[in-house]
């Protein structure tokens, strides 16, 4: 028996109150993940009042009095959500030896490369809207002229002036799609001019299901035929897309725990899943392998949606454990506290956290995430980022776009973020979509293009933890620490809570552990 446990059967005894065998059971589960000397003190405190005191102290009612604890009004809860993490009760002989942590001893490395947080300056004026899509068009055009093949692209302007079924390849970007009787139209432009595209039906199916993933906004390179007037037949389409690479690889095995969606302030936050993640990190909970896995992390990296946030989604008030968002960034802070100091931690805003909703985001600003900034040291970033850990090379983005993808390319849903991932990097731009889901501040600089190729690409938001490989790029969408909420229930999404991909940088390799068990799968 545990001493917490151990001192909340005492309490009861000294009360005048016995505990059944399946209480006993209960609370001794319970243990593991809450406070149950804390229980305890609410069980007796309801039963004092009572006319008729039971004997027995049994296993429904305290369970009730948990359920309670967790479902209570947000008016009558007080503005924490942290107990101190219980350790379980060892299953392992290799608990019984001492956790010695291979990162301790490894020198953090690690380089900003990008980061938008003191570059930000619109002001939002028309002006401004322009010069951000003038700028996008420029670097996606320069990306596009890397190609071999689009090298010899010319202008739409020059294009126009070419004989009739003459061969033609224009960098444009497409403002609209029309389909009509099983045809498709795309209306494109550039700096000085526009054009209408057709594609037909009888293009290769290879081409086709290019076609199909053509997005607005999106800087594309178009193979065509001349036609009449400012008609071009389509025959192939060239993605600025990212090249096949070698990646880089640190010179010694040191990890990066990738994770995301925390939304601590949530009544749906599941804290037992997150303690035993912070136990797993400390060395107190896994298999021997597993331990080995977390002596070698040297970086937990948080791609965004630290805390739950105020008014971010229809009723969400009623999912809220925590009002104030100062308040669920303290919160918060209790948990990220319990990190080991030698671990170097990385956060980057999401769309919940107390940042401007525009992409791109600033780093967390400290008159409300001042709790965790004073709780540890923490690197704190925009989104997105790039930054190079031992030589690998991350790009952090939490990923608000996805839903825009998700919802207008075909075979990409909620469950397969990995595909919504590739397409990002094919488009070489974090949110091709303009107008739609996904704000997009003007900036006189699309910070969202993606102009290094990066090792890693970390994102989040979609609650569905996936890793894939494109071209040599590991992709990681790193899940959440969140139930399902109304609005994710109507949406028709599942969320995967608890799961933490955890990649050795000197092999690139992804692990993932699931801490929903009560052993860590």
């Amino acid at each position: 028996m545990n001493e917490q446990l151990q001192k909340a059967v005492s309490f009861a005894l000294e009360a005048g109150y016995q505990i059944d065998k399946t209480a006993f059971d209960f609370l001794e589960m319970l243990s593991k993940t809450e406070d149950p000397i804390a229980l305890m003190e609410k069980a007796i405190k309801k039963i004092e009042p009572l006319t008729q005191k039971p004997l027995f102290i049994d296993r429904p009612f305290l369970e009730e009095l948990a359920k309670e604890e967790i479902l209570k009004k947000p008016e009558e809860t007080e503005p924490t959500l942290t107990p101190p993490i219980a350790e379980p009760k060892p299953t392992y002989e290799s608990r019984k030896l001492p956790f010695q942590a291979y990162a301790k001893e490894v020198q953090a490395d690690m380089t900003v490369i990008e980061d938008p947080t003191r570059e930000i300056c619109t002001k939002g004026c028309v002006e401004d809207y322009l010069e951000y899509f003038r700028d996008r068009f420029r670097r996606l055009q320069k990306l596009l002229r890397q190609r071999i093949d689009a090298k010899d692209a010319t202008t739409i302007s020059e294009a126009l002036k070419s004989p009739n079924n003459s061969k033609i390849k224009i960098i444009a970007m497409i403002t609209e799609r029309r389909e009509s009787k099983q045809r498709i139209f795309l209306k494109v432009e550039d700096y000085e001019a526009s054009a209408t595209v057709l594609v037909p039906q009888n293009l290769s199916q290879e081409v086709l299901e290019k076609t199909k993933m053509l997005l607005l906004d999106q800087v594309v390179c178009i193979v065509a035929i001349k036609g009449r007037n400012d008609l071009f037949i389509m025959e192939d389409i060239l993605f600025p897309e990212v090249p096949q690479k070698t990646p880089h690889k640190a010179p010694e095995p040191v990890y990066a725990a990738l994770t995301s969606d925390l939304h601590v302030g949530s009544k749906l936050f599941i804290r037992e899943y997150f303690n035993r993640f912070l136990l797993w990190l400390n060395g107190k909970l896994g298999t021997p392998q597993q331990r080995e896995i977390a002596s070698h992390v040297k970086y937990v990296v948080i791609a965004g949606d630290i805390v739950d946030g105020i008014g971010i989604y229809p009723s969400q008030v009623k999912e809220l454990a925590i009002r104030d968002a100062y308040e669920q960034y303290k919160a918060a802070s209790k948990f990220l506290e319990q990190i080991p100091d030698y671990i170097e931690l990385v956060i980057i805003p999401g769309n919940h956290d107390a940042s401007r909703k525009a992409l791109p985001q600033p780093a967390l600003p400290k008159n409300y995430a001042e709790p965790i900034y004073e709780a540890r040291e923490v690197q704190s970033l925009g989104n997105p980022c790039t930054i190079s850990l031992h030589g690998v090379e991350l790009l952090l983005y939490h990923g608000r776009s996805l839903d825009d993808i998700i919802a207008n390319a075909s075979n990409v849903s909620l469950k397969t973020p990995n595909k919504a991932m590739k397409i990002l990097l094919q488009c070489r731009h974090l949110a091709p979509i303009y107008g739609q889901r996904t704000p997009i501040a003007p900036e006189k600089r699309d910070y969202m293009v993606i102009e290094r190729v990066p090792d890693v690409f970390q994102t989040g938001h979609v609650h569905v933890q996936k890793t894939d490989l494109y071209r040599g790029i590991v992709m990681v969408n790193s899940g959440t620490w969140q139930g399902r909420t109304i609005y994710q229930a109507k949406m028709g999404l599942e969320p995967t809570p608890g799961l933490v991909p955890v990649v050795n940088l000197q092999t690139l390799q992804a692990t993932s552990l699931d801490f929903s068990k009560g052993e860590v799968g």
